[in-house]
């Protein structure tokens, strides 16, 4: 399974999350449980056809990511909300295929399960 995994302001529109994304093709959008539920991030799960794994902030403690943000990591105990997201919802085992990226208020980042070897390297 392919997951996106993001970390967004509250601000952040439909368009921005859907640009942020651009031509990845996920299976499965994850981000914090405290943003799953805004307005936007349903909008582009629903445009997307999307299921949702929303995750509360204890998941993402400890998950060690290639990037870091001193401020994700004070506040969260991992470096990036997006790679935590997508290697926590992708399952055990799972591997960044595209680090975060930042496109403005939101920061994106894609994961393949372990049980998705078919898939190495691809995006879509």
């Amino acid at each position: 399974m392919i997951v996106a995994g993001l970390g967004f302001r509250e601000s952040a529109t439909e368009e921005e999350l859907a640009a942020a994304l651009g031509d990845e093709a996920p299976e499965l959008l994850a981000t914090l449980e405290a943003r799953a539920a805004l307005p936007a991030f349903q909008a582009l799960a629903r445009r997307l056809g999307l299921p949702v794994r929303a995750l509360p902030e204890a998941a993402l403690a400890g998950v060690a990511t290639p990037t870091r943000s001193a401020r994700i990591e004070e506040r969260f105990g991992t470096g990036s909300i997006a790679e935590a997201a997508a290697l926590v919802a992708a399952g055990p085992g799972a591997t960044l295929m595209r680090t975060r990226r930042i496109a403005g208020p939101v920061t994106i980042a894609v994961a393949r399960s372990a049980a998705d070897p078919d898939r190495k390297g691809a995006t879509a």
